[in-house]
């Protein structure tokens, strides 16, 4: 009996573990590398949002850094394949972790430029602490405070964008006009169906600054757009999103002025299932942890819109 139990305890401690095994980190998954121009590259995918690298006279210019310090280390290596020049300067498009914590990996020199915003929103995401704080050494070293700033860095002429709030706050569009190449950050997403972009109501994240801002991506002279999430977009695939978009804000807006109530409205028009997605897979505005869907396009439409009226 004494062996049974054993045998037994030796099972319990196996189940009870298999759980806390399966919890562990995904593995990582390798940036794929995309050659858009001569000196022009975008790593799609592996750890967090996408990014694009500009290689310039002496140096590398990034814009968004991956999420975790191993995804941005395989980013790292796969810039170093093709050129010896060092990561000099990172452009941040937005605060979110996925896109601004991997830069943990980089040289402890290197210069960051975010919008204005983006500084303050991780600032406040240091101050409150907990899981997913940005690197408080890695803060943006130079910020945008203007609509459009031109500059040339290390020969490469970049324009930088910030229409209004949209995604986030502190959302910052980087365009580089001689390559005709242009990086969205999470304003563009291909993870999402085309009326259902990404706010984060708790960053000032905007319906209406979303419509603004998109109306300026498209007018931009650009062969190529690379989103914060997904494979590169066309002007056709921008401008698919901003129709879409525009549309189901003016139902919401017509239902305001009917009387019809929030819930209502999101019974009426509920945000379409993600490209791909399976019907297990939680809903596309779910909140991580568990807590219920997070505030989606409808949340953040209808609250504009009845703050307005």
């Amino acid at each position: 009996m004494t062996r049974v139990s054993s045998i037994a305890a030796v099972l319990g401690v196996a189940l009870c573990a298999s759980p806390a095994l399966a919890q562990g980190p995904p593995p990582l998954q390798p940036v794929t590398m995309k050659q858009l121009k001569p000196d022009v590259w975008a790593g799609i995918g592996g750890s967090g949002g996408n990014s694009t690298i500009a290689i310039g006279k002496t140096g590398v210019i990034v814009v968004d850094a991956k999420q975790t310090e191993a995804g941005a280390k395989d980013l790292l290596a796969e810039i170093a394949k093709i050129t010896p020049k060092p990561v000099t300067t990172v452009f941040l498009t937005h605060s979110d972790g996925d896109h601004v914590n991997g830069l943990v990996a980089y040289p402890a020199n290197v210069k960051v430029i975010a919008h204005m915003n983006n500084k303050k929103e991780q600032e406040a995401a240091i101050a409150a602490g907990g899981r997913g704080a940005p690197p408080p050494d890695r803060l943006p070293s130079q910020v945008v405070m203007k609509n459009k700033e031109t500059m040339t860095i290390d020969g490469v002429k970049l324009e930088l964008y910030h229409w209004a709030p949209a995604h986030t706050s502190g959302d910052l569009i980087v365009y580089l006009p001689a390559q005709k190449v242009a990086a969205t950050g999470d304003i563009i997403v291909t993870n999402r169906a085309d009326d259902n972009p990404n706010l984060h109501i708790d960053k000032n994240g905007s319906a209406e600054g979303w419509i603004t801002n998109v109306k300026g991506i498209v007018g931009l002279n650009a062969d190529v757009y690379v989103p914060g999430h997904g494979d590169l977009q066309m002007k056709a695939d921008i401008q698919r999103r901003l129709t879409a978009v525009t549309a189901r804000r003016a139902k919401i807006a017509t239902m305001v002025k009917a009387g019809k109530s929030l819930e209502e409205i999101k019974a009426a028009l509920p945000d379409a299932p993600a490209p791909g997605a399976r019907a297990a897979a939680p809903p596309a505005g779910a909140a991580p942890g568990g807590r219920g869907p997070a505030p989606g396009f409808v949340d953040v439409a209808y609250a504009e819109l009845t703050r307005k009226s």
